[in-house]
């Protein structure tokens, strides 16, 4: 754990320089409107170690698969969102002295992220080698309005001296992935030029062929006036770049304002690309940077009237959860089904910042009840848009008729992970997405999508359960082989607890799907069934064979849900009994020795009985809460919120809290020691799940929202609002009191410690938890 970060409810905060966090700042002042992405790279030159990374929401590149052998079935690429051509640079010159905090004495150093209006700002002092002084301030924001501008004021003051200051605005085309398997550059520059302040940069992806338009315009000032100076010209074959040079005397301030305009061929015409993006950018620069900001700012305050959690009496895990949601809503807004969220958002590269389970498993509840509709909507049309190539997928591991397996990354439908175990194993993925079906409906009452996109995903989803699991004569069961749970230190099981139910489950609920779709709309289930190829009586019959009789390994004992065949054999331990220097375990441990030990990555029986909770009472989770998470050393960024809720749910509120407390500052303390590396943006929405369905106690059964609010010791109360089926509720939470204010017209039906309520639209509703919470 590393916090060298000052707690404030609505900024983040780092006071003074320290070149060791720079990576790890890089991230966590990252900026991003849901179609781009800038890390905190400094405008001007940093010679000290970076992550430079500057990304483009469904722009990417397919980088050939680095394997030590080939195996058949292996994916010939791996699909990364690219680093794309710098636009933010400012290089500042003191009579011909750069300007380099990696090679000055800082003499002060602020950096705040101001989550509340959604901008970066930053204000140094610093002595230059000649021992020169000068004070800069740094305004950065990408606009949530106008989501192809990103606009940067820079402000140097000499305090010890008068000289000359030069600043070169730049375009940088030459940028590569630092995660390129093979070291290579992923874009071609195909046009430029430059014109005194403005420049433009037109690069095209390798074998992909998405273009990318980066115009740039600077306007300079002297305390607060604009003015006229002369430009030279800088053009390479990967680069565009204007010089002025300034006089600048003792205490005055010099400003540059600089507006960019970042155009993709996802969105436009090619043929028009370098027109419309100079469009855009005079747009921008008429606006001014003020009005800019203004309205930006104002669309983030309506953004968080909407999804903001108030915490009083914790600044702690206040920031951190702001921090979280404010992440999430910079990363994805839902205008695009071609879109979705990849693990690391637009702070990193790892993981190729496609898209996985993440989604469906964590991010769909956020978005469900913080959003409109139409954005979680969005989030499923991405995966029924990519049906066809999930059936592609699971055609070329010998599956046939239909079935389908959706990807465990991908950018467009296509499978493109290279690790065995976890591309072809962890095939709980499948069901995540069937789940993401029901929980969209059950949330928005909106059972049209069964008969619009959903059922056809269902199917494909059940043929390849189907054919996925054996007869076992030994067993009398059906089993299911050589898979990976959510457990990552687990490879090549059998009989994975979690899988096997999700398996099931989702068997059951798509002929729930069929017998709705054809009763409702019998039209469009005749023509599905006709789309699908499928055989109704003799599939569904095979569906209810193994629902019957599928295998779940229990252990009679302890009467706890086994994790997998041969779990139980492994030498048991707890966590506590680690050596504190040997955490976290995959910074220390061979993988043989992970694999052959009982700890475990992430929740895998508790995740199944998050999901499914109804089916078990309340001692047969305690018992297998208790053994695992025991067992668990929560080094998987998804791992601590289910544990949080689940801890919640048994009263166990000082785990929950403390669980609650390293999923929301995860990245804030730097838990896993990997922040540099990006942020974790898909478990940041777990956070959120930490307090409304952990502490909030929500959960939606028969049509009604369900309430059993809790609250840790040391919070006075929280708050959150709930989108639900139209209905817009803030619940309130104290020690004493729960309060329901219906902010919509549309009226709710509610279970309230497992008392009914119906709350009006623009009504408030009370109740007294220590009349009803304890009963």
């Amino acid at each position: 754990m590393h916090n060298y970060l000052k707690t404030d409810p609505w900024n983040i905060v780092e006071e003074g320089f320290d070149p060791q966090n720079q990576r790890s700042s890089e991230s966590i002042f990252s900026l991003g409107n849901g179609k781009m992405g800038q890390r905190a790279n400094f405008e001007e030159h940093y010679s000290g170690k970076s992550l430079q990374g500057n990304y483009i929401a469904g722009v990417y590149y397919p980088d050939k698969t680095k394997v030590g052998w080939w195996k058949n079935g292996y994916p010939e690429y791996f699909a990364k969102v690219l680093n794309a051509p710098k636009w933010i640079g400012l290089d500042i010159l003191i009579d011909d002295e750069q300007l380099d905090l990696a090679k000055c004495t800082v003499l002060s150093f602020k950096r705040i992220l101001n989550m509340r209006e959604g901008f970066l700002y930053r204000n140094f002092v610093v002595k230059l080698p000649s021992g020169r002084e000068i004070k800069a301030e740094v305004w950065r924001f990408l606009s949530i309005v106008r989501q192809e501008v990103g606009a940067i004021r820079y402000s140097v003051t000499p305090l010890n001296f008068s000289g000359k200051v030069s600043v070169t605005s730049s375009i940088d085309g030459a940028v590569k992935n630092a995660d390129s398997n093979y070291d290579e550059y992923f874009w071609d520059v195909i046009a430029h030029d430059i014109s005194a302040d403005k420049g433009f940069l037109l690069s095209r992806t390798r074998k992909t062929e998405f273009d990318v338009c980066i115009g740039s315009q600077i306007i300079p000032f002297i305390d607060g006036v604009e003015i006229q100076v002369s430009f030279e010209s800088i053009e390479r074959s990967d680069y565009v770049g204007s010089v002025f040079n300034y006089p600048l005397e003792k205490g005055r301030e010099l400003t540059v304002c600089k507006y960019a305009s970042v155009l993709s061929s996802l969105y436009h015409d090619k043929k028009k690309l370098r027109m419309n993006a100079e469009k855009v950018l005079e747009d921008a620069v008429q606006i001014g940077f003020e009005s800019l900001l203004e309205e930006h700012k104002k669309a983030w305050i309506d953004k968080w009237e909407h999804s903001d959690i108030i915490i009083k009496g914790d600044e702690a895990a206040q920031q951190g959860i702001r921090f979280n949601i404010f992440q999430l809503n910079q990363t994805y807004n839902g205008d695009d089904e071609r879109l979705n969220v990849g693990p690391k958002g637009f702070t990193g590269e790892k993981y190729g910042g496609s898209t996985y389970w993440d989604t469906e498993a964590y991010c769909l509840p956020f978005f469900l009840c913080t959003a409109s509709f139409r954005v979680s909507r969005n989030l499923l049309i991405y995966r029924y848009k990519h049906l066809e190539k999930a059936i592609q997928n699971a055609h070329k591991l010998g599956f046939k008729d239909g079935a389908a397996l959706f990807p465990m990354v991908t950018m467009n439908g296509e499978e493109c992970h290279n690790e065995w175990e976890i591309t072809f194993e962890e095939i709980h993925r499948n069901g995540a997405i069937a789940y993401a079906i029901y929980n969209y409906i059950r949330h928005t009452g909106d059972k049209e999508y069964l008969s619009e996109y959903g059922l056809e995903v269902l199917i494909g989803i059940s043929r390849f359960w189907m054919q996925r699991v054996n007869f076992s004569s030994e067993k009398n069961k059906y089993v299911m082989l050589g898979v990976t749970g959510p457990n990552e230190y687990e490879n090549n099981v059998n009989n994975n607890w979690y899988t096997n139910t999700i398996a099931v489950w989702t068997l059951k609920y798509t002929l729930k799907a069929i017998d709705f779709v054809r009763d409702a709309h019998p039209d469009k289930y005749s023509k599905i069934i006709k789309q699908c190829a499928f055989s109704e009586n003799s599939e569904t019959k095979d569906w209810q064979e193994i629902i019957q009789n599928m295998y779940f390994p229990f252990d009679e004992a302890s009467g706890i849900f086994i994790q997998q065949d041969g779990y139980m054999d492994k030498v048991q331990m707890r966590t506590d009994e680690l050596e504190p220097s040997e955490r976290p375990i995959n910074q220390h441990w061979s993988w043989d020795r992970i694999l052959r030990s009982c700890f475990i990555k992430q929740a895998d029986v508790l995740q199944g009985i998050y999901l499914f909770e109804d089916q078990y009472d309340t001692q047969t989770i305690i018992r297998n809460f208790d053994f695992y998470e025991s067992r668990t050393v929560h080094e998987s960024s998804l791992s601590p919120c289910t544990h949080a809720i689940l801890a919640a749910r048994i009263g166990k509120m000082e785990k929950a809290y403390q669980l609650y407390l390293r999923t929301s500052r995860l990245d804030l303390d730097d838990y896993n020691n990997e922040v540099h590396e990006g942020l974790h943006i898909t478990s940041m929405a777990g956070t959120w799940m930490s307090v409304v369905e952990g502490f909030g106690g929500k959960r939606v059964r028969d049509d009604k929202l369900v309430l059993n609010p809790q609250i840790p010791d040391k919070w006075e109360s929280y708050s959150f609002k709930i989108n639900f089926r139209k209905s817009l509720l803030k619940i309130t939470v104290s020690s004493g009191e729960v309060r329901i204010q219906n902010e919509s017209d549309i009226a709710a039906e509610l279970l309230i410690y497992g008392q009914h309520f119906s709350l009006s639209g623009n009504k408030d509703l009370s109740v007294n938890r220590k009349e009803l919470a304890y009963k």
